[in-house]
């Protein structure tokens, strides 16, 4: 046995002000999200995850099982059951790599969790190679006790990207509405959830429609349509605090808030000069600006990643299609030509890849535009696809479907080779919007 002394060490901190929500917030576990892959890589890496030993530690949640789920649902991994497992090691010392290599492995993750102060604890693995027969990486993630989640999904995220080279992105999170029927009306409710739908907390609870949740750059705030005041009207609300703020009570249209990559401003749309145009507030100075001069109807704005243009659907030319505004010059060009109707623009953080609702045979289907090549490239093949929201890291994105007669989420890679479902266990499931990475 072979392992390589020359190790990468890294130890990470899990900060309570990053996830704080638990403190705040009640779970409701009646409508959880309920994950199910339909579809995964063709040739996925087969990896093995050896239960995390604990000691006398008593712990609500298995990490070894979160971290195979977390690469599981990535679609690029295959991981070893652990009844087919021939040992359990905690370090690379207890490791006869023949048994791992008779299982198919080709990486074997191993770890144990040490306590310290108070409700502290240490999360120390390594990540090895089976079939080089040595130790890639250990890294250590330090974290409180009621944070197992948090410090599993921090550990998948280092394992995808050491393996992958793709940073990982299962400690980001996800926001979106959900609407259940309550006697003769329903409830909505606007929620946020781990990205695998765990931990899902209440935000705001409503007989009126919410839509559009949008986060801000931070991670911190997210901003929303709320329709309680009798109209559409648009909202921000800290996520730590619980406070918030109402932004807009225009008469008319007040939608589709889009937050700038610096967080000081809001792209919206608003009615209220007459025909809906985009808009942007400037936390700043408090000002808004109007961006837009059209009859025809522009709306859904998303900011390039470089935040000097805003693209948005506009029916201008006639049929629904992406344009791009430059905000220095003010210029507008034509982003998307292919098909009758493409709509709620997406960008990719490479700020290439544009998603979008793209419709072809009178089908709506997701698909991506390469702004370099013009390729695109339909990513799903279900009916009445709509709200694509793009993870940070640009390797998947998440979306609104009908399943029979419901609204659930699904998600797909950018080169729609994984696909999975994310319905709710009643109820329905709509316009969810990914964060970016929490900081």
């Amino acid at each position: 046995m072979t392992i390589s002394k020359k190790l990468k060490i890294f130890s990470i901190q899990i900060l309570l002000s990053v996830i704080p929500l638990s403190l705040l917030f009640s779970t409701d576990l009646s409508a959880e999200l309920v994950i199910k892959v339909t579809k995964g890589n063709d040739k996925p890496t087969e990896i093995a995850i050896s239960p995390i030993a604990s000691g006398n530690i008593n712990l609500s949640e298995d990490l070894g099982l979160i971290i195979e789920s977390d690469l599981q649902r990535s679609g690029m991994f295959k991981t070893i059951p652990r009844q087919n497992m021939l040992a359990y090691p905690s370090t690379p010392d207890d490791v006869y790599f023949r048994d791992w290599r008779l299982l198919g492995a080709e990486y074997l993750v191993v770890g144990s969790i040490e306590q310290l102060e108070e409700k502290q604890i240490r999360f120390v693995f390594n990540l090895l190679n089976v079939n080089l027969q040595s130790d890639l990486i250990q890294h250590i993630v330090e974290g409180n006790s009621d944070q197992l989640r948090e410090i599993a999904h921090r550990a998948s995220d280092l394992i995808y990207e050491e393996i992958t080279g793709i940073r990982g992105a299962f400690s980001t999170r996800l926001a979106y509405v959900t609407a259940i029927q309550n006697n003769n009306s329903l409830i909505y409710e606007l929620k946020v959830s781990d990205a695998d739908g765990a931990q899902e907390k209440l935000m705001l609870r409503s007989t009126e429609p919410i839509m559009s949740p949008a986060w801000s750059p931070s991670g911190k705030e997210i901003a929303y349509v709320s329709f309680e005041s009798g109209r559409p009207a648009i909202y921000r609300q800290d996520l730590i605090s619980a406070k918030r703020q109402q932004l807009t009570n225009f008469k008319g249209l007040n939608g589709a808030p889009a937050w700038s990559p610096d967080g000081n401003k809001l792209a919206m749309v608003l009615s209220k000069d007459g025909n809906p145009e985009i808009y942007v507030l400037d936390f700043m100075e408090r000002k808004l600006t109007r961006l837009t001069r059209h009859f025809s109807i522009d709306t859904e704005p998303t900011w390039h990643p470089n935040g000097d243009r805003i693209l948005f659907t506009s029916d201008r030319g006639g049929t629904p299609q992406i344009y791009e505004l430059e905000l220095d010059s003010r210029k507008i060009r034509r982003i998307t030509y292919a098909g009758n109707y493409n709509a709620r623009p997406s960008l990719a953080p490479d700020g290439r890849t544009l998603v979008m609702v793209h419709r072809a045979n009178d089908v709506f289907h997701i698909a991506t535009l390469d702004l370099k090549t013009n390729r695109m490239l339909e990513l799903t093949e279900t009916r009445l696809d709509e709200s694509p929201t793009v993870a940070p890291n640009g390797a998947m994105l998440i979306y609104a479907t009908k399943q029979g007669d419901r609204d659930i989420l699904a998600a797909v890679s950018i080169d729609a080779g994984v696909k999975y479902f994310l319905p709710l266990e009643s109820g329905d499931v709509r316009e969810p919007a990914w964060s970016p990475y929490l900081r």
